[in-house]
């Protein structure tokens, strides 16, 4: 039996007491019902409840270690980064092994799951998604003590293929920088959006990024990006360390954002974007009706990459928020200092080029 070390603590945000103990490097939370010490006591008799019956039956099937597993990444990494391995379980594992007990598990039951991910059409890096969530359970389970088993290489079927990215085609960003109209219950009226989808177009930035840019964040020619909206509607740090950045702006871009400011300047937001997915909608219906090839948010930021790729890689990896690790061009591209404003300088050739020839 393990011992307890500490005693519950109070959460004022949500009014109630929790405990955290571990046990053959399982770790677990136990809360309170009420307030109050009788909560405290409350909390702590779970967790000493928990610390004398060891991890028994409760945990022995895969569902219930995932419980465990995954309410410690929620503890220790950003929603991020456990709400997709979250989504992927719930789609392809659970329904496969989740009634398996955990010291039960072989190879073939981890390829099984892959193999229908992939007959299902998955691309080749969700593929190598759920191979990694699969390796690192079982590492969980195995430091957990739960077995010993070490899975042997999960292998990525041969026909896997990784997802095709679109972006916009020269004549296509010629008509978005052209037209600013859509269409309205079948009437030609001007797109409220126009603007951001430009100012994507011409930044990289992430769907998150535009929909968190406050008029604050621009000093000048220069944009300081340190907050993102997720689809939840939750403001965050961006998607990784170097999510937070700043870059000037090229002249072309600094055009489509002093013409937003004439219309949103008195609100705090630039663009004024509700949600992603709202956003998303209405980008869709403009392509729709000027006959626009449609590509995704993400992929107006990777039309952006494109289109700047002549230029020297890590100058483009701090424009978009890239570790100086990833493959910029293998990732999006498809065929700060006083540095910033030659960059900036580049950028503004590149697309006065595109857009005028």
């Amino acid at each position: 039996m393990s011992k307890r070390t500490n005693t519950a603590q109070w959460q004022e945000k949500f009014q109630r007491w929790r405990i955290a103990v571990q046990k053959d490097g399982v770790r677990k939370f136990f809360y309170s019902s009420t307030p109050g010490r009788n909560g405290q006591r409350e909390a702590n008799r779970k967790a000493d409840a928990w610390l004398e019956e060891g991890i028994g039956v409760k945990v022995g099937r895969v569902e219930d270690v995932y419980k465990l597993w995954l309410e410690g990444l929620q503890q220790t990494t950003s929603a991020g980064n456990w709400e997709p391995i979250e989504s992927r379980w719930r789609v392809w594992v659970l329904p496969i092994i989740g009634k398996k007990r955990v010291n039960a598990l072989t190879d073939a039951d981890l390829q099984a799951i892959v193999n229908k991910a992939h007959a299902a059409g998955r691309s080749r890096k969700t593929l190598q998604l759920l191979a990694g969530d699969l390796r690192a359970f079982c590492k969980y389970c195995r430091k957990a003590k739960l077995f010993t088993f070490l899975p042997e290489d999960i292998q990525i079927p041969a026909g896997a293929r990784y997802k095709g990215k679109k972006v916009l085609q020269p004549d296509d960003l010629l008509k978005l920088f052209s037209i600013d109209t859509t269409l309205y219950r079948g009437k030609r009226v001007h797109d409220d959006y126009i603007h951001a989808y430009r100012f994507e177009v011409l930044t990289g930035l992430r769907p998150g990024e535009l929909l968190g840019l406050r008029w604050a964040d621009i000093k000048g020619s220069t944009v300081n990006i340190s907050r993102a909206i997720n689809v939840k509607g939750q403001e965050t740090r961006g998607k990784n360390e170097n999510a937070c950045r700043s870059f000037v702006l090229p002249d072309v871009a600094k055009a489509v954002l002093e013409a937003q400011r004439a219309i949103t300047g008195h609100c705090e937001s630039v663009f004024c974007l509700e949600t992603e997915r709202r956003f998303y909608k209405r980008w869709k219906v403009y392509c729709a009706a000027n006959d626009l090839q449609p590509v995704s948010l993400y992929e107006l930021r990777h039309s952006f990459v494109s289109a700047i790729k002549t230029l020297p890689a890590g100058e483009v990896k701090a424009l978009v928020g890239h570790s100086q690790d990833m493959d910029t061009f293998g990732q999006y591209s498809h065929a700060l200092t006083g540095e910033d404003v030659q960059t900036a300088q580049a950028v503004n050739a590149v697309f006065m080029k595109l857009l005028h020839g």
